[in-house]
């Protein structure tokens, strides 16, 4: 974002601000994410200490929905002159960063919202989510910031009342804000969320099947596991009989699935000619519902896999390859490593250099953004050491590179591993952070 020199909103005194009028998806895919999570034209002025959010005018782009929205605080008591003055160069910019034969009607209707709120349901209505779901999400964060500072009595009375709405989106809500408050540092929010979290789960409809899938899952790979190297299709074949009940079945087709094969539905046909009675029964249903949950599977997997190639497509259409898949890492999974080796072949089979140019763009740029910075490395190094005396052997060797930006690694690692089962883990990562900090100090005492 541009740094602007504007007038603090509470002290009007002069400072220096990142302010961004123009939110375009079309240029910037994160654009939209950016805009929609309010991270986004925060003033903090040195002198009066104020911290907030900036009224200013918006303009919004999405190509895609062709959507381009205007948005004028009404506080600034702006006259419709000075208004367009402002907006109208920002609408130049959205149709100059077009191609001509991408220029459509839209462009020149923009619409105008009259609030904030407004802009950002018109954004999500796009998305097909609609005012009643936003609604409901407003329902679910002002029920979590009753429960926030509510006793024990209290959360079980109110997680009796309102469990339709603690649902898997309310405790998505919470997971997103222990990340967030591990981010910042804020280790005593991130704990008391987490066991708010915790307490939930066994007061709410949602939250026992949750804990009870999570067990199943648990049980499913450690079945799995069990069998090792030595899992043969009769092995398979007998945990998926033995499954206790359709969830552990689900989670073992879908952890197995490439063994779930043909030769696999003979050997169970196999069992049901020699089964009788209610077992062949029994049998014979299990092979339909395996039937229906392959399909399931599979039909999940092509969907996935189609995504995949959609977005290779759109990278490789891209004018900076490189920064497309940076701004998409989040969506690059295995499915897409695979879409991405099969083009390889397909254009090293062709012999199309200028293809596989664009696509070992792609390869660098992914090798270089899964490379762990320098910190963590210096950091697994240090969590291996075998004692402190050790660990204080090392941070002398390693002077140079204990920075501020070590230190807020390892701070933010430390209070990732806080929920952690593994003790010596948690042991490990708050000496070797102990140490580091002290060392840290003392070097800047001494210069």
């Amino acid at each position: 974002m541009p740094k602007t020199r504007i007038n603090c909103p509470n002290c009007r005194q002069p400072i220096v601000a990142d302010i961004e009028q123009l939110f375009d998806v079309g240029v910037d895919p994160n654009a939209k994410q950016l805009f929609l999570s309010g991270a986004v034209n925060i003033v903090q002025c040195p002198n009066c200490g104020y911290h907030g959010n900036l009224a200013t005018p918006i303009v919004y782009h999405d190509p895609e929905k062709e959507l381009l929205l205007t948005y004028v605080p009404p506080e600034l008591g702006l006259p419709r002159e000075e208004q367009e003055r402002i907006i109208g160069p920002l609408i130049n910019r959205v149709v100059n960063n077009l191609p001509q034969e991408k220029r459509k009607g839209y462009l020149f209707r923009p619409q105008t919202m009259l609030t904030q709120q407004r802009l950002i349901e018109h954004i999500l209505e796009a998305e097909g989510i609609t005012r009643e779901m936003i609604q409901a999400q407003q329902q679910r964060l002002i029920l979590l910031q009753r429960l926030i500072n509510a006793s024990d009595d209290v959360i079980a009375e109110v997680a009796k009342q309102e469990d339709k709405i603690i649902d898997g989106d309310f405790f998505a809500i919470l997971n997103r804000l222990v990340d967030a408050s591990l981010m910042g540092g804020d280790q005593e929010s991130a704990q008391h969320l987490s066991d708010l979290q915790k307490q939930l789960l066994p007061l709410t409809t949602f939250g026992r099947e949750y804990e009870q899938q999570t067990k199943e899952v648990e049980a499913a790979v450690k079945s799995l596991q069990e069998a090792g190297k030595d899992l043969t299709r009769e092995k398979l074949l007998d945990l998926v009989i033995q499954a206790p009940n359709e969830t552990r079945l689900s989670i073992l087709v879908s952890l197995a699935r490439p063994g779930i094969d043909y030769a696999f539905f003979q050997l169970l046909s196999e069992r049901i000619d020699r089964a009788r009675g209610d077992g062949r029964a029994r049998l014979i249903q299990l092979r339909e519902r395996l039937l229906e949950l392959t399909q399931e599977v599979d039909k999940q997997m092509e969907v996935r896999a189609a995504q995949a190639r959609q977005l290779l497509e759109k990278i490789l259409k891209s004018k900076d390859i490189s920064e497309a898949t940076l701004q998409n890492l989040r969506s690059i999974d295995d499915f897409f490593v695979q879409a991405l080796n099969t083009e390889m072949d397909v254009a090293r089979k062709k012999g199309d250099l200028e293809k596989i140019g664009q696509l070992q763009q792609i390869v660098n740029t992914l090798q270089q953004a899964s490379t762990p910075p320098a910190e963590v490395e210096l950091i697994e190094e240090l969590l291996d050491a075998p004692d402190e005396q050790t660990v204080q052997a090392m941070l002398d060797k390693h002077r140079q590179e204990i920075t501020p930006e070590f230190i807020d690694t390892l701070t933010t690692l430390m209070n990732q591993t806080q929920s952690n089962q593994d003790p010596d883990l948690q042991y490990k990562i708050q000496m070797v952070y102990r140490m580091a900090l002290r060392y840290s100090m003392e070097v800047n005492l001494k210069k």
